[in-house]
């Protein structure tokens, strides 16, 4: 059973533009979906929608009994969007109080979190002392926290550097395999769709819809993968694909 579907989805704002026209998709438990287009396609606002954070005005969207519980969504946006005036433990831990997760469970689940995105060291660190990829590694790790069943990431890397984005692309696989997440990932690379994606979803210029699938389900673990000639092929299906979108 998909964890959630979208069904013939729309979503068009007040002003009247239409971000999404019969946008239809599922995402199944423990795939890496990525959702590629160009600008403006209505990828953010199909992550959006999957999050609660907009209701579409077309279709609907379908969560297995119904809805999703409370902490079984995290999101992650395309700037940091930490609290300035709090540590990374602070930041990490404020999910968890909105929850009402006890003190003691909630410190446990902080510490933990903290390590496993690699920030063992820098809990009482405030934001403005750290770099743009340990901000992107605190805002990961206060999605997480929560023990999401679907993580939702909206561009989280397109502001790092490539050396950065790489790290963060094999920490972020990891963390997805480790802790058997469901991810949706919202990119402009093709490379790094190529490169993360278990499935792909090409989308049409807005209004956007789904318009191409790409399965190019790369080896576990990734080793010199980016190298190799089945990526490089990979790489070209996926550019194909969105230029026929783009078209």
């Amino acid at each position: 059973m998909p964890l959630v579907t979208l069904r013939a989805t729309g979503k068009t704002y007040p002003g009247g533009v239409t971000a999404l026209a019969g946008l239809s998709l599922s995402v199944a438990p423990g795939e890496f979906l990525s959702l590629l287009g160009p600008s403006g396609c209505g990828k953010s606002t199909a992550l959006r929608l999957m999050a609660g954070l907009a209701e579409p005005t077309d279709g609907g969207i379908e969560w297995p009994a119904g809805a999703a519980a409370p902490g079984d969504v995290g999101f992650v946006f395309q700037e940091p969007t930490l609290m300035p005036w709090a540590t990374v433990e602070g930041n990490v831990a404020l999910p968890l109080r909105l929850l009402g997760v006890g003190e003691a469970d909630a410190r446990r689940r902080v510490a933990e979190t903290i390590e496993r995105v690699g920030l063992h060291g820098f809990e009482r660190a405030y934001p403005r002392e750290l770099s743009g990829g340990m901000k992107m590694r605190a805002s990961v790790a206060r999605a997480l926290a929560a023990r999401p069943r679907l993580l939702l990431l909206d561009e989280p890397f397109a502001a790092l550097d490539e050396i950065t984005r790489f790290r963060l692309n094999d920490d972020l696989l990891a963390l997805w395999r480790g802790q058997a997440l469901t991810v949706v990932f919202v990119t402009h690379s093709v490379y790094e769709s190529a490169y993360l994606s278990t499935r792909i979803a090409v989308m049409s210029a807005r209004p956007g819809r789904v318009v191409a699938e790409l399965r190019p389900d790369p080896p576990w673990p990734r080793g010199d993968y980016r190298t190799s000639p089945e990526y490089a092929s990979h790489c070209r299906a996926v550019s194909l694909a969105l230029a026929r979108a783009m078209a």
